[in-house]
C-alpha cells in the first residue's frame, strides 16, 4: 500500500498539484453555484438522468439509453435557460475590471453622513408608508437600468431622497438608482424577478428589488408602501423587517468596510445578511 502511495506521489509535479487546485476551486464554485440557485430542483434531476443514461449503456437497455439520451440533451439546453440569469452574473463579475472600486474612493466622514441620509430617509418612508426602491450599484454596471430612468447625477441626502419618492412625484413610481455617493438615477425600470416560491402578498416594487440583485451585484432596500415593512434584497433573496440597527451595519459594511478591500466588503455584508436571515427566522 505505501508503495502505491509513494508512486502516485512521485508522479505528482508541481503543475500536477496546481491543476488538481483550479479544478477542485472551480468544483467547489460549481457545488455552491447549485446550492445557491432558484434552480437546483431542476439540476438534481438532470443528474438522476445522466446516472441513468450511463447506467442504461453499462446494462445494455438500448431503447432506454436512446430516449435518455435525447432527454439529456434537451435537460442541458432547458438547464442555460432556466440558468440565464445567473449565468449572465457569473460572466460579468469574471470579465468586471477591479481597478475602479466605487466606494473606495469616499472618506469616512462622507460615508457617515450619507448613510445617515440614507437611514433617515428610510425610516421616515417606513413611518408615513411611502413606497421606496434603493438599488445599490457596486462591481457590475446598471447603465442598462439607469437609462430607463432620468439621470439625476446629485448628492444623496435625505430631502432629494424624500423629494423623489413623494406619491405625487413624478418619479416616485420608479427606482432610484445610487452610484458611489450619488444618486445617479431615478424613475427606472427593472427586472421582475421569476422566482415563484416567493410570497404572493408581495408586489411589483419587491418582486423589481429582487430581479435586479438576480441580474447584477446590486443590493436593493425597498419600503412597502402597504405596511411601511423595510426588506433588503441581495443576489436574489430578500429579508424582511429590518430595523434601524440592521441598516446602519449594512451600510457601514457597503459603504465604510468597502474602502478597505472588495473581498472583506463582500464578506462582511454575506455574514451581516446570514445573520440577519437567523434572526428573522427565529423570531
Amino acid at each position: 500500500m505505501e508503495s502505491f502511495l509513494d508512486n502516485i506521489t512521485s508522479n505528482i509535479g508541481i503543475t500536477d498539484a496546481l491543476d488538481i487546485l483550479i479544478v477542485s476551486f472551480v468544483i467547489y464554485k460549481i457545488l455552491g453555484f447549485i446550492q445557491e440557485s432558484r434552480a437546483q430542483q431542476l439540476v438534481k434531476g438532470l443528474l438522476v438522468l445522466v446516472v441513468a443514461f450511463f447506467a442504461s449503456d453499462w446494462l445494455h437497455l438500448y431503447t432506454l439509453h436512446w430516449i435518455l439520451k435525447g432527454t439529456v440533451t434537451l435537460g442541458v439546453i432547458a438547464l442555460v435557460v432556466v440558468f440565464q440569469p445567473e449565468l449572465r452574473r457569473g460572466l460579468e463579475y469574471v470579465g468586471q475590471s477591479k481597478i475602479v472600486k466605487p466606494f473606495s474612493q469616499i472618506d469616512s466622514d462622507e460615508a457617515k453622513q450619507i448613510i445617515d441620509h440614507i437611514i433617515t430617509a428610510v425610516l421616515y418612508f417606513s413611518q408615513t408608508n411611502t413606497g421606496a426602491l434603493l438599488v445599490f450599484e457596486r462591481e457590475t454596471p446598471l447603465k442598462d437600468f439607469s437609462d430607463t430612468g432620468t439621470i439625476i447625477n446629485a448628492y444623496i441626502s435625505a430631502q432629494m431622497l424624500g423629494n423623489i419618492f413623494y406619491e405625487g412625484a413624478p418619479l416616485h413610481d420608479g427606482a432610484v438608482i445610487l452610484r458611489s455617493g450619488r444618486i445617479f438615477a431615478a424613475g427606472c425600470v427593472l427586472p421582475l424577478t421569476g422566482n415563484k416560491d416567493l410570497d404572493p402578498e408581495l408586489g411589483t416594487r419587491h418582486r423589481a428589488g429582487i430581479g435586479i440583485t438576480e441580474n447584477s451585484d446590486a443590493l436593493t432596500i425597498i419600503v412597502s408602501e402597504e405596511t411601511g415593512t423595510i426588506s433588503l434584497a441581495d443576489h436574489g433573496k430578500l429579508t424582511r423587517n429590518l430595523k434601524r440597527t440592521d441598516l446602519e451595519e449594512i451600510l457601514f459594511s457597503l459603504y465604510i468596510g468597502g474602502q478597505e478591500s472588495d473581498s472583506f466588503a463582500i464578506n462582511n455584508l454575506g455574514r451581516i445578511l446570514d445573520k440577519l436571515g437567523r434572526k428573522k427566522d427565529a423570531q
